[in-house]
């Protein structure tokens, strides 16, 4: 080309359009061909294409010729020269294409498109859309698709078409539909039977593991998991019984906990019992049932206030303004002193701690809300009824032994400022009652502080008695001495009257003296003034009896042994100068531990009371 060699260049060109069944090439030098070969093509309007162009291009020249295909590339060595090859859409290439493709091909340009035919709207529809379309035309008894051809400035200049019958193709695709159907059937149901052998293989094993999921969750963990074969299965399997392994030593250790616990809770003096957010009672111990009067049974279920059932002020119970429940959620802990009113109509004062039970939290603050779902709160109730009456005993024994002390201590002093004041000017019959004024407060003092410190041996355990041969009148004599200033007092008289001779007892005489003394304090008590107070006593079997008699009102009906408990007092009616209630529980008391019993009952045929001591006979060395 630089040598300007047109037939070379010619030559070149027809060799090269040959083996590429091309329809021409040229040389374009300044839009002008400066050689070429080939078919007439439009090298004018070539030319003129915008330099920007593709170099791939379809071309309509002008007036009704076939659409061009043509490439194009610019001469390194020459910028002003441009190298075309182009290829004629016409006829002999539509055959041709056919042939190659074994379709009828066709190539219209836009007027041909938009021809009357059945193809028509799918012409319409790539030229729209500018993109490939295939669609089957019953009208036309075809499969067709159309490929849109570009022109140099991207707008489409013509189209591709080609179409199969419909005729020809299907019976062939239902042969093959029927065959397709054929063999998804017959791979279907090999695979169905696959399936359900390997499903067997994987079932079996699974059921298994499904079985014992199913016993774990029930509550039986001494089942151990089977062994299954496979590598996951197995691996599985495996884990189950490791669960199952922890489980089991977890439950173990839990039960071996609540077995503990429930031996602290059914084991302390103190009743226990919990309840839900709703206050309703979940669980009972026995001491808190017994505390209640009810079963637990009985309890579990119901509102706690209806079970406790606590008397308020007026008769209003304190479960809505001072239940120490309901107070525990707020405060951390509280604690109560209740008045319970039972069903059998006793009633009964405890003491009432609550715990804190696990409560919902709002934010960062702690004990906002209302308690867990399923969480218990537990209370302690402890029985103070008799602690109670103890207590206002205590208080009541406290102020007798006040008043007891005090009264003869009052007539000691009066009588000893007599003395003073009055010790030159006093005759002898005056001084003498002066001086047994102070000997019958002295023996009540000594007599008061001998039943509080025999009383206090009792509770120390010091209860033991030294035995030796004892001589009962001579015990009788030495007491009749001793508490004879205090019949001397209310002009009692006394009578002794004993069998002879009195078998000797084993015990300690004087023990046995502060019995009698006690018996005798008793009878001066309540018998009436100038009245007559009796010794008596006789010999049964292998017993040895003795009685106090007083003319008194006699026993209450409903006093019975109660008489001799500790701190009791006559339930009738009491004298001016009532005592602590000690000196008929120390009568019992040092008479038991001689091996003996007391015994109370009414005089026979005469107004009064009879107390009885009954020892066994016999001196023991």
């Amino acid at each position: 080309m630089q040598e300007r060699d047109t037939a070379g260049l010619q030559d070149l060109f027809a060799r090269f359009r040959r083996t590429n069944n091309l329809s021409s090439c040229a040389v374009l030098l300044e839009g002008d061909p400066l050689a070429r070969d080939g078919g007439a093509v439009p090298w004018g309007a070539i030319a003129r294409l915008p330099r920007g162009a593709d170099d791939r291009f379809v071309l309509r020249p002008a007036g009704d010729g076939p659409l061009v295909l043509g490439a194009r590339a610019a001469v390194p060595s020459a910028p002003q020269a441009t190298v075309v090859t182009a290829l004629v859409l016409d006829e002999t290439f539509v055959r041709a294409t056919s042939r190659q493709a074994g379709l009828p091909v066709t190539i219209l340009d836009r007027q041909q498109a938009f021809l009357e035919a059945p193809q028509g709207s799918l012409r319409a529809r790539a030229f729209d859309t500018e993109e490939p379309v295939a669609e089957r035309l019953d009208d036309a008894g075809l499969y067709l698709a159309v490929q849109p051809l570009r022109g140099p400035s991207g707008e489409v200049v013509g189209l591709v078409e080609t179409g199969l019958p419909t005729a020809g193709l299907l019976p062939a695709q239902r042969r093959f539909n029927r065959s397709l159907l054929l063999i998804a059937l017959l791979v279907g149901g090999l695979a169905a039977l696959f399936s359900v052998l390997v499903g067997r293989r994987l079932v079996r094993p699974l059921e298994a593991l499904t079985s014992a999921s199913a016993r774990i969750g029930w509550g039986d963990l001494s089942t151990p998991i089977p062994r299954v074969p496979g590598a996951e299965i197995g691996a599985l399997a495996s884990t189950m019984e490791e669960m199952r392994g922890h489980l089991l030593q977890l439950t173990a250790e839990l039960r071996r906990r609540q077995r503990e616990a429930e031996a602290i809770v059914t084991g302390i003096v103190e009743g226990v019992f919990s309840v839900d957010r709703e206050r309703r009672i979940r669980y009972l111990n026995p001491q808190a049932a017994a505390i209640v009067g009810l079963r637990p049974e009985e309890a579990i279920g119901r509102f706690c206030g209806d079970v406790l059932n606590p008397q308020g002020p007026e008769g209003v119970r304190p479960c809505e303004d001072r239940c120490p429940i309901v107070h525990a959620r707020f405060r951390g802990s509280a604690r109560a002193t209740e008045d319970l009113l039972l069903l059998s109509g006793e009633r009964r004062s405890v003491v009432i701690t609550s715990a804190p039970a696990d409560m919902e939290r709002d934010g960062d603050v702690a004990g906002a809300g209302a308690p867990v779902e399923g969480a218990r709160q537990f209370q302690v109730i402890r029985d103070e009824t008799e602690v109670e009456a103890t207590r206002r005993l205590r208080d009541t024994v406290l102020a007798n032994i006040t008043h007891e002390f005090r009264t003869p201590l009052t007539a000691q002093l009066a009588s000893i400022e007599l003395l003073r004041d009055r010790l030159g000017e006093l005759k002898p019959e005056e001084a003498r009652d002066l001086v047994l004024s102070l000997e019958r407060g002295t023996l009540r003092l000594t007599q008061l502080i001998d039943n509080l410190l025999e009383s206090v041996r009792i509770d120390a355990g010091h209860d033991s008695i030294r035995r030796r041969p004892v001589a009962i009148d001579e015990v009788v004599d030495e007491a009749v001495d001793l508490a004879a200033p205090l019949l001397a007092l209310r002009d009692q008289k006394l009578s002794v009257d004993l069998p002879y001779p009195l078998p000797a007892v084993s015990g300690d005489a004087p023990r046995l003296v502060q019995v009698l003394v006690n018996l005798l304090a008793n009878a001066n008590k309540f018998a009436p003034a100038g009245s007559t107070i009796g010794i008596g006593g006789e010999v049964r079997d292998a017993d040895l009896v003795l009685w106090v008699e007083d003319e008194g009102p006699g026993m209450p009906p409903e006093a019975g042994d109660r008489l001799f408990e500790r701190f009791m007092r006559s339930p009738g009616e009491e004298p001016r100068e009532s005592g602590m209630g000690l000196g008929l529980f120390i009568v019992k008391s040092i008479v038991e531990r001689h091996g003996g019993r007391v015994a109370a009952r009414d005089r026979d045929g005469a107004a009064g009371t009879r107390m009885c001591v009954i020892l066994p006979a016999g001196a023991e060395r």
